[in-house]
C-alpha cells in the first residue's frame, strides 16, 4: 500500500485540522492551495535532480532537495518527509514562510528557461501527509540520563527540543503563553500558516517525549538559578523583544504589528473595522499587517521613511502587497497621531530626503523643512 492510499492530498487545511474552528474566513485563505497528489508528482517529475544541487545550498538548512523530490515522484511521502525533517524539524512550517524566491528556488536552475520547481509547495506536501495523520518519523534515543530545561516554545526551542530528545536527553520544555509555536503561532498571517500548524509541530516534539509546560514563565534570575539547579543544562530561545517606541506624540493610541496579526489569527473578533489603515514601516511585519487590514475592507497605505529601493521586506513580498491593491508613501516620516475620543483620526507626517550614510550604511532620511503630510485612519 502507498503513502497515498491513506488518504486525498487535495484536502483543504480545514478538512483536516479540528483545530481551525468554525471561524475559519475565507477572506484568509491560504495563499497558496495544498498540491493535489497528481500535482505534486507532476512538479516532482520536473526537477533535474541536479548532482552539484544549488538549491541545497541556497538552503538555510541545507535539506537535500534533490532527495526529497525523487521520493515523491516515486510516491514515498514518508521518505521524503524524513528527509526533510531530518534536517529541518519545522519543515512544515518553512515550507510556508520560508522566502523560497530567495532562496531555494530563486537558485533553482530552471529559473533560466522556464520556472522552478515550486519546492516550497512539494515540503508542504510531503511533511503536511505525515503530520496531518500523525504519522511518526522518529524515536527517542536511548536514556542518557541527562535533564535539559528549554525557555521558550518558538521555532529554535522546538528544533532544539526535538534534536536533544533524538539523542535521548529528557527535556522539558517551557513557555509563559498559552499555546506553544512561538512567532509561528501567534506572529505569521494565516494566509501563510494557519494556527494548527504549528501547533501540529508542539505536538511532534511532544511526541518525542518532550515535557512542554505552557503558562510558565521565566522573569530573572532567580528563576534561572532554579533551573541550571534543577537541570543538566537549560537552552534560552526567549524569542522577540517588545517593539521599540517611535517617540512621537500620540503613539500610544498605535497597535503593534505582531499583536494585530495575533489578534487576527487567535481573537479576530477584536480587530477594529476601519476604513482606512495607516501602517507604518516597510518590512515583511509591516506588509503581513497590512495585508490583513487590506483583506477585511480597508484602504491601506504604508508609510516609509526611505525609498523603495531601502525597504527591508522581499521584493516579492512589496509586489505582493502592490497586488492587494495597498498604498505606499516613500519618503514619509510620521511626526504625531492625531485622535479624538481615544480614536485615531490621522497621521501628521514631514516629508523626507536621503543624505550621507548613516552607522548602519543606509542613506539616512533627513526631513525637508516646512514640508508636511496628513495620512487619514479612520473607523
Amino acid at each position: 500500500m502507498t503513502d497515498h492510499a491513506l488518504g486525498d492530498d487535495a484536502l483543504s487545511e480545514r478538512n483536516h485540522s479540528p483545530d481551525t474552528h468554525d471561524r475559519y474566513d475565507p477572506r484568509f485563505a491560504p495563499t497558496h492551495p495544498p498540491l493535489s497528489a497528481h500535482e505534486a508528482t507532476v512538479e516532482a517529475h520536473r526537477c533535474l535532480y541536479c548532482y552539484d544541487a544549488p538549491c541545497i545550498q541556497a538552503c538555510p538548512t541545507h535539506i537535500d532537495i534533490p532527495t526529497f523530490i525523487r521520493k515523491i515522484a516515486t510516491d514515498n511521502l514518508r521518505g521524503s518527509a524524513r528527509t526533510i525533517l531530518e534536517a529541518n524539524f519545522l519543515g512544515g512550517t518553512c515550507a510556508r514562510v520560508c522566502p523560497v524566491e530567495e532562496l531555494c528556488e530563486g537558485a533553482c536552475v530552471l529559473n533560466a528557461e522556464d520556472k522552478p520547481i515550486a519546492i516550497g509547495r512539494l515540503q508542504r506536501h510531503a511533511v503536511d501527509h505525515v503530520q496531518q495523520r500523525g504519522v511518526p518519523l522518529f524515536q527517542p534515543g536511548p536514556p542518557t540520563g541527562r535533564r535539559v530545561a528549554v525557555v521558550g516554545s518558538g521555532p529554535a526551542g522546538l528544533s532544539v527540543s526535538a534534536e536533544l530528545a533524538k539523542l535521548g536527553h529528557a527535556v522539558t520544555l517551557l513557555e509563559k503563553r498559552e499555546l506553544g509555536g512561538g512567532l509561528s503561532t501567534y506572529g505569521i498571517i494565516v494566509l501563510r500558516e494557519p494556527v494548527e500548524v504549528s501547533l501540529r509541530e508542539v505536538e511532534a516534539v511532544r511526541a518525542l517525549g518532550v515535557t512542554v509546560e505552557t503558562g510558565h514563565e521565566l522573569t530573572g534570575k532567580a528563576g534561572l538559578d532554579t533551573l541550571l539547579s534543577e537541570y543538566d543544562a537549560v537552552f534560552l530561545g526567549l524569542g522577540l523583544g517588545a517593539v521599540p517606541a517611535m517617540g512621537i506624540p500620540g503613539e500610544e493610541h498605535l497597535i503593534d504589528g505582531l499583536q494585530y496579526i495575533e489578534d487576527s489569527k487567535l481573537h479576530p473578533e477584536r480587530l477594529p473595522h476601519s476604513a482606512n489603515v495607516v501602517v507604518i514601516g516597510a518590512g515583511n511585519t509591516a506588509i503581513d499587517a497590512a495585508t490583513i487590514a487590506r483583506r477585511r475592507g480597508a484602504d491601506v497605505t504604508m508609510l516609509y521613511r526611505r525609498t523603495e529601493a531601502e525597504m527591508t521586506a522581499y521584493r516579492h513580498e512589496y509586489e505582493f502587497a502592490l497586488s492587494e491593491g495597498i498604498g505606499y508613501r516613500f519618503l514619509t516620516q510620521p511626526v504625531r497621531v492625531v485622535s479624538e475620543d481615544g480614536k485615531v483620526k490621522g497621521v501628521e507626517c514631514v516629508k523626507m530626503v536621503l543624505g550621507v550614510p548613516d552607522t548602519g550604511g543606509g542613506p539616512r532620511p533627513d526631513p525637508c523643512p516646512a514640508v508636511n503630510l496628513w495620512c487619514p485612519a479612520t473607523p
